[in-house]
């Protein structure tokens, strides 16, 4: 039970860190009760206005002085604000149509534009919080401390709008956005590897699949899969002496009233421990980089088809997909395998999960690339160089074969008519990737 806690609050803060509002309400928030904190406290100590010289702040004694200083950048920082959004509004538009509706939650996450407008709506609250403190009734009083705060404030705001539109117009280029969603995408994996913890047998399908006297466990929402804990699914399994099957991995759809999951031992299943098993699954609306490597290499994959789509007609922009698709791919398979059966006691196999192994995930970076540029000639060739710059990292044979076979399936379908020599170049690097295959052996 602990241990669903932890994972329900892993997953809670996962959704927060790429919340769109969070990280704004929190640093205006902040802002806003430093701008009443320090009008107040400058109230109890009147003489902390005497640090701000003469010839920064003449009116030290002028409350209206104040009220228009703070209500003036307030005004200004609502209208800076306004622009912030349509520049972000124009960015994320452009971005869809030009590359891929599903990397619009790489913009929403960034970082930069929350603390952006996280700065300008706390420097606004800031001076909405400290306005009540200039008064001329019952005792006039002029927060001069306080006022210097907020043009220091309204001073690092115009910096900070101009590093962010430099951000902006660097986070728009295809190649800041790719590399973006590798980098997300390895951090994911590093974060799956360890999760390793049960000893997992050689890697056979023979108990994988369902038995047919096994009892469904059906979805009860409509959604795809963000995230499974499968110490919750061991635990519950070893409790109740059975064995686990989930039916649809990380990513996939899973409609309502559809099987979930099945239990050995169908005399076992009741309600309460279908409802039980549901709470290891955590689904949305839309697929996340969570728990979902192929999401990842997915939206890549997207940017790559429009960049060599006739419409469009960028190889340079697929070339750079290709070569991110590859690292992605390196650093799966440098790791240990993820877990897809888990034992407890050892020998004893208690949950099946799904993954994709590497074949499967290799055809989701390179298949519809290889289909759609098989007239492109610099496209088909960097993608040569990247099944033999991902073979050159696989210690075996058979994982090697796999993208001998993804080579082959490139000469064969490659249609235009590219000249002797670039047809030599081709079938070279072929024959190295099977090569390399073979010594591995």
């Amino acid at each position: 039970m602990q241990h669903q806690h932890l994972f329900n609050i892993r997953h809670l803060l996962y959704k927060l860190r790429g919340g769109f509002l969070i990280r704004p309400i929190v640093i205006a928030l902040i802002f806003g009760f430093l701008g009443a904190f320090l009008s107040t406290w400058e109230e109890g100590h009147p003489g902390l206005g005497k640090l701000v010289p003469t010839f920064l702040f003449p009116s030290h004694d002028d409350p209206q002085i104040a009220q228009i200083i703070l209500s003036s950048i307030a005004t200004s920082m609502m209208t800076v604000v306004a622009i912030v959004f349509s520049i972000l509004l124009m960015t994320l538009t452009l971005a869809s149509m030009q590359f891929s509706p599903r990397i619009i939650v790489s913009f929403v996450n960034d970082r930069v534009t929350q603390q952006t407008l996280g700065i300008f709506l706390g420097t606004f609250l800031y001076c909405i919080a400290a306005l009540p403190a200039a008064r001329k009734v019952p005792l006039p009083f002029s927060p001069v401390l306080t006022v210097m705060g907020a043009m220091v404030l309204a001073l690092a705001c115009v910096a900070w709008l101009i590093f962010f539109i430099s951000h902006i117009s660097q986070s728009i280029s295809v190649n800041n956005i790719v590399d973006r969603i590798a980098r997300e995408t390895e951090t994911m994996i590093d974060s799956l590897m360890p999760e390793n913890n049960y000893q997992d047998t050689e890697q056979s399908d023979l108990f994988d699949q369902p038995s047919p006297y096994d009892s469904p466990v059906l979805s009860k929402v409509s959604g795809y899969i963000h995230t499974i804990d499968p110490r919750h699914l061991v635990a519950i399994a070893k409790s109740n002496r059975i064995t686990v099957r989930v039916l649809r991995r990380f990513g996939h759809f899973v409609p309502h009233g559809v099987p979930l999951l099945t239990v050995s031992k169908a005399q076992r299943n009741s309600p309460e421990l279908s409802e039980d098993l549901r709470r290891a699954f955590q689904f949305g609306p839309t697929r996340t980089l969570e728990q979902d490597i192929q999401f990842g290499i997915l939206q890549i994959v997207d940017i790559a088809l429009k960049a060599i789509s006739p419409a469009v007609n960028d190889p340079s922009t697929a070339i750079t997909c290709v070569d991110q698709l590859s690292s992605i791919l390196i650093k799966y398979s440098s790791g240990s395998a993820v877990q897809s059966r888990y034992y407890d006691p050892p020998g004893v196999l208690r949950v099946v999960i799904p993954n994709l192994g590497l074949e499967r995930l290799s055809e989701s970076a390179f298949e519809q690339i290889r289909t759609y540029a098989n007239s492109d000639v610099a496209v088909s060739l960097r993608l040569m160089r990247a099944f033999a710059d991902i073979a050159v990292t696989l210690p075996n044979t058979k994982d090697r074969l796999v993208l001998v076979n993804h080579g082959r399936r490139v000469l064969a379908g490659f249609t235009a008519s590219p000249g002797e020599d670039v047809l030599a170049e081709m079938k070279n690097r072929l024959s190295s990737l099977e090569k390399m295959a073979e010594s591995a052996s």
